[in-house]
C-alpha cells in the first residue's frame, strides 16, 4: 500500500511516518493488488489533542477512519482496528459485493458527540457515483456515517440513503 502522509499545522517526523507505515501494512493481507492502493493519511493538532484521519479509496469501496485522541501513536492503533473491524463487520456484504464486480478483498485473512453551532463549520465535494440501493448501504456501513449521497443507478437522480433509529435504513429520493 502506497502511503501519502500529511500534517495540517504539525509536523511529520520520520518516527511518525514509519509508525502509520508498519501499522497500515497490517491492512494489506485484506486488500487485493495493495501495491496499487494508495492511502491518505492526514494528521491534525488541536488543542493539545491529536487527530489522524485515514481514508483508502478502493475500486469499488471507500475505507475510512478517524481518531482524536492525546497520543498520536495510540490514535493510529485505534484506527486500524477500526479499518479491520470495518472489514469484518461487512465481510458477508463485501463477499456477495467482489462477486459481481471487482475484487478488492482477500478474504482467507480474516477471520462523541460534537456541539451544534449555526455556522457551517466544514464543506466537503464528493464524486457521486451511480449505485445501487444495496451498495449505497455498504458504502454508509464502512464510512461509519448516518447518511450517504449517491447517484440512483436506475433514476440517475441523487438519493440520500440513511440510518434509522430503529435500525433500518431509509432513503430519500430526488425529483
Amino acid at each position: 500500500m502506497n502511503l501519502l502522509i500529511r500534517g495540517d499545522k504539525v509536523k511529520v517526523t520520520e518516527a511518525m511516518n514509519d509508525y502509520v507505515e508498519e501499522k497500515l501494512q497490517k491492512l494489506n493481507k485484506y486488500i487485493e493488488d495493495s501495491d496499487n492502493v494508495r492511502a491518505t493519511v492526514v494528521v491534525k493538532i488541536k488543542d493539545h489533542r491529536q487527530k489522524v484521519e485515514v481514508t483508502i479509496p478502493l475500486k469499488t469501496f471507500i475505507l475510512r477512519a478517524e481518531e482524536e485522541c492525546d497520543d498520536f501513536y495510540a490514535a493510529v492503533d485505534t484506527i486500524v482496528d477500526k479499518l479491520e473491524r470495518q472489514i469484518r463487520k461487512n465481510k458477508t456484504r463485501l463477499e456477495n459485493r467482489t462477486n459481481k464486480s471487482n475484487k478488492d478483498f482477500i478474504f482467507q485473512e480474516m477471520e462523541e458527540f460534537q456541539e451544534t453551532t449555526d455556522t457551517v463549520v466544514k464543506r466537503k465535494k464528493i464524486e457521486v457515483k451511480p449505485m445501487d440501493e444495496e451498495e449505497a448501504m455498504l458504502q454508509l456501513e464502512l464510512l461509519g456515517h448516518q447518511f450517504y449521497l449517491y447517484k440512483d443507478a436506475t433514476t440517475n437522480q441523487p438519493t440520500v440513503i440513511y440510518k434509522r433509529k430503529d435500525g433500518g435504513y431509509g432513503i430519500i429520493e430526488s425529483e
